[in-house]
């Protein structure tokens, strides 16, 4: 069944239901903004969060997202929902992964979809976390994957060979390159495990495969020289001509409500297809408040960074920001050779925003979709809207 996407009409009309904010007047670069999912069609969970989008063919569109499950911190169902006219309407979400679902006794609640079509597959795969539903959050999570080839109308559960044995933590898209001249797919991914056991660790690293089928530890991001940081949440791309850049959310690194000092996003470069890479640096132009960016390169060779605007999530200290952090959210450019432009609003509605996943369709044209909420309550829906860069 074809439902449309509410519109601010009817969105009106649902925040009169439901108490939740009026977006119709946001300012920022993005453009046909609509909400996509609303939390209250999921009476089983509190929040939506954590969408990624991609594209299968033409203007044909996939949105992956997650329901958290009532009484779960960060894990419930992964949901898939299309559009075949390039977002003005979309098709009923139907379950990637189910925890309701069990196996055998098992019961397992799922995070962090990341979607990804390959240049020589005509299927898109979804790659996400699965853990434990007793667990009391999801970074004791492992590797799981569905794919469709239908454009997402249907998905087959894959299970895969897994060489990286410890626990997870995905956020952004794979990228495909050569290592030792044969192709690899990259899968950025972290791990925090020093909250719940004092000799663990939070460490950013690198998974490669070259059939998405089976995956193997390719490298760690190394440390800066002096202080630790929690490096986590990064996205690669391209990088001038034959290197990799990875762009990474951070905090302090033994106490996580901290950010770091400036707050700002690390970065590391690898020049041999992502086998190693450089020790993390700051980068001065990109902030970062403890929340998920967006990092990529587009087919024209630029560059885009999008990111929570202010201080971290509940921050209450900076003037301007009563309700903490993830409000407004931002963007730079940057042309390859060039510098980062001056920061530009991507949406400001007044309530808070974050975890935004952009895919280029064609030259500075992009599908956008983020999690939204109100002035105090985040995560009430998934937002989805078009921006186009300037020339």
């Amino acid at each position: 069944m074809k439902i449309p996407l509410l519109t601010f009409s009817a969105w009106i009309l649902l925040t009169a239901t439901y108490g939740e904010a009026d977006l119709s007047n946001y300012e920022g670069a993005v453009t046909d903004v609509r909400v996509l999912r609303h939390v209250e069609l999921h009476p089983d969970s509190w929040r939506v969060w954590q969408p990624f989008i991609t594209q299968w063919k033409n203007r044909h569109l996939i949105v992956a997202f997650g329901a958290m499950t009532n009484g779960k911190k960060d894990m419930g169902d992964i949901f898939a929902t299309v559009s075949r006219n390039d977002g003005d309407t979309w098709e009923e979400p139907i379950a990637i992964f189910d925890h309701n679902q069990k196996a055998g006794e098992i019961q397992f609640a799922y995070a962090n979809p990341v979607l990804f079509k390959p240049s020589d597959q005509n299927v898109v795969w979804c790659f996400a976390m699965r853990c434990s539903i007793k667990q009391e959050n999801s970074e004791e999570s492992y590797l799981v994957a569905a794919f469709t080839a239908d454009g997402g109308y249907s998905w087959t559960p894959v299970e895969l060979a897994m060489h990286y044995a410890g626990p997870l933590i995905t956020n952004a898209t794979i990228v495909e390159t050569t290592i030792d001249d044969k192709k690899r797919y990259l899968l950025p991914a972290h791990r925090n495990t020093l909250g719940s056991d004092p000799r663990g660790s939070r460490d950013h690293f690198v998974l490669s495969s070259s059939s998405l089928l089976e995956w193997e530890l390719e490298a760690f991001i190394p440390q800066p020289d002096k202080t630790r940081v929690f490096l986590h949440e990064g996205n690669i791309a391209t990088w001038g001509s034959d290197a990799l850049k990875i762009v990474m959310r951070t905090a302090n690194y033994d106490e996580t409500n901290l950010t770091t000092d400036p707050p700002r996003a690390y970065s590391s470069i690898s020049r041999d297809g992502g086998h190693t890479w450089s020790v993390a640096v700051p980068e001065p132009h990109l902030h970062n408040a403890k929340s998920k960016g967006h990092f990529s390169r587009g087919a024209d060779g630029t560059h885009i960074y999008v990111y929570s605007d202010g201080p971290a999530q509940r921050d209450l200290s900076w003037p301007g920001f009563p309700n903490g952090g993830r409000t407004s959210l931002r963007y730079k450019t940057k042309v390859d050779g060039g510098e980062w432009s001056e920061q530009k609003t991507f949406f400001h509605a007044g309530v808070k925003n974050s975890y935004p996943t952009l895919f280029e369709i064609a030259p500075g044209d992009y599908r956008a979709v983020w999690d939204s909420g109100t002035d105090t309550r985040s995560r009430t829906q998934i937002l989805f809207g078009k921006l186009k860069l300037e020339k």
